[in-house]
């Protein structure tokens, strides 16, 4: 069961994208390894997370 929330969703490009957890599931592109984070219950929280991964090297700039 997802919880409600925003996740944070690697794609097979090594871009990161957020996404509402109802989205999950219909992601075009998906990373192999399926690395995701969260749930984060605010936009402003994801979108710092993500920047924290794009500095980590986890994720490409977009």
């Amino acid at each position: 069961m997802e919880v409600p929330g925003l996740y944070i969703v690697r794609c097979a490009d090594d871009r990161c994208e957020i996404v509402p957890s109802d989205r999950l599931a219909d992601l075009p592109n998906p990373h192999p390894t399926g690395d995701r984070w969260g749930p984060y219950g605010e936009l402003a929280e994801a979108i710092a997370k993500r920047v924290g991964l794009i500095r980590a090297g986890k994720c490409k700039p977009q």
